[in-house]
């Protein structure tokens, strides 16, 4: 029997014998499970080719290597797209909140392995990233078509996303809980019974699958021995601005160096270009290389010196101020060599950079207040976790995913104050300066984000095309009234006639109403022209410019019940209040039942 007839009498026998809630809870585990797996495989083939590197076979040519493999891993990540996938392979949590917003969760199959080959290549051959992004795309590519296979509807496919995200950066990480918190704050969930089970379902799963396959190893080894000393809040309070300056710093420059890249058509000169540059950050800073658990883990051990590991330059890394100073230097340049290598072609995520960026700054700033000479001491590995979580709060926009993930890391709360103050500061600097996250800017300006509010997501998850009607007589403004109700008027069921000139702009609508007391008066049929009689519209819409929300704040503050669409200048349809709301009623019932 083939695979379709297996699926379809096992269908059968669900609809029979399992609910809707049981079957969705066993889908959570088996999302949960291949999300773990992606996330493993993408682990183990990356550290597999890092392993070859840093093997002994090419330990005398370190320096040389950080220049050239990440022109080489991006080179073979360009093949890739260009010979075989020939598709787009965006960052992986945008993408996945762009399909949930306009796709309904309908994410192609190929976005299951395109990750999975691209982001070890780029990664594993020094590219700046991290794999959280491509472990969180190739999660929720598993569990959109596996919603899809058992033929699930569109609210039970985003739940399932969202579960797969949940399941990626817990078997990431080792952390539950924070995976749960994330797909809640990332994904704006609603935080109810029927998704919060599934989300402990799926994150449970994928934490047992990481543990059955890797282990009790973990990314980030860490042990908290210092406990909070209430006198250094002051210190964790200037932290929280300095990660959150920090942050703001690290989003302006991700979106220029992005914009810089956009300015070139050619995917070649931008692999050169990129390559090159990254190139050079390396060889210059190795310790960008990679995601940078490296530095990361040597930092919480204490070992700054092997977190910096060897330069070209001969730096006396006895001196503490120029240690403070590199450190700083890879603050600072993460950002670049991370956004570098987007830019480039490269394929990875942004999360693990900034834990790197945040560690690294907040190792640095306690080293500044240990040395200053005013006889203060604090607790470096504190003050590197907390580092963490300020860049994380004001980065990602994610405060509570950036508290509980340290925490758990930590394996308890004893730094939960530090934790909170330093979550709350930096996120509120940064949400001044930058109303959106990384993640969510360029979703925000085109009116594609997933936000709390149920009303304006499923507005958002509409799709324009298919309120707009375009069946309407147009008329030209020489027109006489005569051929306009022999030609129109007759013809038609409609009661207002759109008004173009010989290139199809728009000029103007007749109403039913406008001509109604003339329709009699034969003498009136070849004196009258549509131009004396034509009259400005309500209000117009752009189809390129304006989202389902602003569509539906034009209607209520016009008073209209149909409003013109104009498509690159011309005019393209009308859309009616009506066909509007009922295509909104039916979304929302789509995504709520």
């Amino acid at each position: 029997m083939s695979f379709k007839g297996l699926l379809r009498k096992f269908l059968i026998w669900k609809y029979k014998h399992i609910s809707e809630r049981q079957f969705i809870y066993m889908l959570s585990i088996l999302v949960g499970f291949l999300a773990g797996m992606g996330t493993v495989a993408l682990k183990n083939i990356t550290h597999g080719i890092r392993g070859i590197f840093i093997s002994n076979v090419f330990q005398d040519y370190q320096s040389s290597l950080y220049f050239i493999l990440p022109i080489v891993g991006l080179l073979l990540v360009y093949i890739i797209k260009q010979t075989w996938l020939k598709k787009h392979i965006g960052h992986g949590i945008s993408t996945t909140l762009h399909a949930i917003s306009k796709l309904n969760g309908i994410i192609p199959r190929y976005n299951i392995y395109a990750a999975l080959i691209t982001a070890p290549l780029t990664v594993g051959f020094g590219g700046s990233v991290g794999l959280q992004g491509p472990a969180v795309s190739v999660g929720s590519a598993l569990g959109s078509n596996a919603a899809q296979l058992f033929h699930m509807n569109t609210k039970t496919r985003l739940l399932l996303i969202a579960c797969a995200a949940a399941g990626a950066m817990a078997s990431m990480f080792k952390a539950p809980i924070a995976a749960i918190i994330f797909a809640i704050e990332i994904f704006s969930l609603d935080i109810a019974f029927a998704s919060l089970v599934p989300l402990l379902l799926a994150s449970v799963s994928a934490v047992v699958t990481s543990y059955f396959f890797l282990g009790t190893d973990v990314l980030l080894r860490f042990e908290l021995t210092d406990k909070f000393q209430i006198n250094d809040i002051g210190f964790y309070a200037i932290l929280g601005v300095v990660t959150g300056l920090m942050s703001v710093y690290y989003s302006k420059v991700f979106f220029g160096i992005t914009n810089f890249f956009k300015q070139f058509e050619s995917r070649a000169k931008r692999l050169l270009i990129g390559g090159l540059a990254i190139g050079t950050m390396l060889y210059v800073i190795p310790p960008l290389y990679g995601e940078g658990y490296g530095v990361m883990n040597n930092l919480l051990k204490g070992d700054h010196i092997a977190a910096i590991g060897s330069t070209p330059f001969n730096l006396d890394l006895e001196n503490i101020w120029i240690v403070i100073g590199l450190l700083l230097g890879i603050a600072i340049f993460k950002a670049i060599a991370m956004t570098t290598t987007f830019g480039a072609g490269g394929v990875g995520g942004v999360f693990i950079p900034t834990l790197v960026m945040g560690s690294a700054l907040g190792n640095a700033f306690a080293k500044i207040i240990n040395n200053l000479g005013l006889d203060f001491n604090v607790s470096e590995s504190n003050f590197t976790l907390i580092g963490m979580t300020g860049l994380m709060a004001g980065v990602l926009h994610a405060p509570l995913t950036a508290i509980f993930l340290i925490a758990e890391i930590t394996g308890g709360y004893e730094l939960f104050v530090p934790l909170m103050l330093v979550a709350a500061i930096s996120f509120s600097i940064t949400k001044y300066y930058i109303s959106h996250s990384i993640y969510t800017l360029k979703l925000a300006q085109r009116g594609e984000l997933i936000t709390h509010d149920k009303d304006k997501n499923v507005l958002m998850m509409l799709e324009i095309d298919k309120v707009i009607e375009t069946n309407f007589i147009i008329l030209k403004p020489e027109m006489k009234l005569r051929e306009v109700l022999t030609s129109a008027v007759a013809k038609s069921s409609r009661n207002h006639f759109p008004v173009v000139n010989e290139n199809h702009e728009f000029l103007g609508v007749i109403r039913l109403d406008d001509i109604r007391h003339m329709m009699f008066k034969t003498e009136l049929y070849d004196k009258v022209d549509v131009q004396s009689v034509m009259h400005a519209d309500a209000g117009i819409i752009i189809y390129e410019e304006d989202t389902m929300n602003t569509i539906m704040d034009r209607f209520k503050t016009s008073g209209a019940w149909n409003l013109p669409v104009i498509k690159n200048g011309k005019y393209y349809g009308y859309i009616s209040k009506s066909k509007l709301l009922t295509a909104y009623r039916r979304q929302l019932i789509n995504v709520t039942h």
